[in-house]
């Protein structure tokens, strides 16, 4: 059987550079219409067929762009006539992730048919570990601090496409502007773009004194919003605001579901003030 081992190792250390790549077609080749796959993330009971498979790749392509790692550590294969199955080990996460953990793996399966004289990948087992507790949850924090901490290098840098990076397609934000609500992550987008448009310069995100909680697969954060926007005529306008974002962690990654911004109103006048500087403010 060391020729089919030989393919069959082949095919997945192909399918692994392609994920890490983002190649969607390089991912699904080799794999059965009627696959069956168990990822990290929900639905529980699995995803089936090639269509719903390719459907589970493009928020993980976005993650992985973000300079995630995905390689291969181990991988052991047993092959018979017609059927075989192998098991494997990934380096799977971003830098932070790593540092912070460094024996973090993935640990994958894969069910394999030949079909045509061919060898097809019909079945994927992706999962981690659970080691939660008191450790598990300052990494948790680690991981949205640092977050945040790309999404104000992202906004300093006009990356709009690395701010949006860990905002869920399903996300419901309540902006400072009309509408009542933003829902998914195309009406965020453009808001988020409107906000980089601001300044004809350099414009800058921070929460000076973020807090975080988290708890199992959900974090909630929440502080002052600092921003600035350089002007035509070099000056900088500076607003405040206050800001609450939820959080849950799919597996791949936090995700940002839900966004609350706003500024405070002025009793005496019932118009909203965007010039006010809190006194904690460093």
């Amino acid at each position: 059987m060391a020729d089919d081992e030989t393919q069959i190792r082949a095919l997945i250390e192909d399918w692994t550079r392609a994920v890490h790549a983002g190649d969607l077609p390089g991912v699904l080749a080799q794999h059965a219409a009627d696959i069956v796959m168990y990822d990290v993330p929900p639905p529980h009971d699995g995803v089936r067929g090639i269509e719903a498979y390719a459907g589970t790749w493009p928020e993980f392509f976005r993650w992985q762009a973000s300079g995630a790692v995905f390689e291969l550590t181990s991988l052991d294969i047993t092959a018979g006539d017609t059927v075989a199955y192998a098991n494997a080990l990934l380096r799977c996460g971003t830098p932070d992730d790593l540092a912070t953990r460094p024996d973090l793996r993935l640990r994958l399966t894969l069910g394999l048919r030949k079909e045509y004289g061919s060898w097809v990948v019909a079945h994927e087992h992706h999962s981690f570990a659970d080691d939660g507790g008191t450790d598990d949850r300052e990494t948790s924090e680690r991981e949205v601090r640092a977050l945040h901490q790309r999404w104000y290098e992202a906004t300093e840098a006009k990356d709009l496409d690395g701010i949006m990076e860990p905002v869920a397609e399903t996300v419901v934000s309540y902006e400072h502007e009309l509408p009542l609500e933003y829902v998914g992550r195309d009406e965020v987008r453009e808001v988020c773009a409107n906000g980089l448009d601001a300044g004809s310069g350099t414009v800058t995100w921070t929460v000076p004194e973020l807090a975080v909680v988290v708890r199992d697969d959900l974090a909630v954060a929440w502080g002052l919003n600092r921003m600035t926007a350089q002007q035509p005529d070099g000056s900088t306008a500076v607003s405040w605001s206050r800001g609450t974002r939820v959080f849950q962690r799919a597996g791949r990654g936090w995700e940002m579901v839900h966004q609350h911004v706003s500024f405070p109103v002025d009793p005496d006048t019932g118009q909203a003030r965007a010039d006010l500087t809190p006194t904690r403010a460093h």
